[in-house]
């Protein structure tokens, strides 16, 4: 029984590991601020200037965030299991 319990979880975990991957790759590029920083074409304010996520990005952060912890939960599952 737990070693059913055990392989079910690590199908899952590796399922939503690819999730992850496609979710992160999904999200918009931020690159177009960054490059002007290192450049120096920007002023210094823009640095620390927060930008809220809006839309598309912020369900795409919200998602990965979720999936993440839920990775992350299952992860813990697993190595409780195996310690038994």
């Amino acid at each position: 029984m737990q070693k059913s319990i055990y392989n079910a979880l690590l199908v899952v975990l590796l399922v939503l590991s690819f999730i992850i991957v496609i979710a992160i790759l999904l999200q918009p590029s931020r690159q177009d601020g960054t490059a002007g920083l290192f450049s120096g074409s920007t002023g210094s304010d823009d640095l620390f200037e927060r930008h809220k996520a809006r839309g598309f990005e912020a369900i795409m952060q919200r998602f990965t965030a979720t999936m993440i912890a839920l990775w992350m939960l299952i992860g813990f599952a697993l190595v409780v299991l195996s310690s038994n």
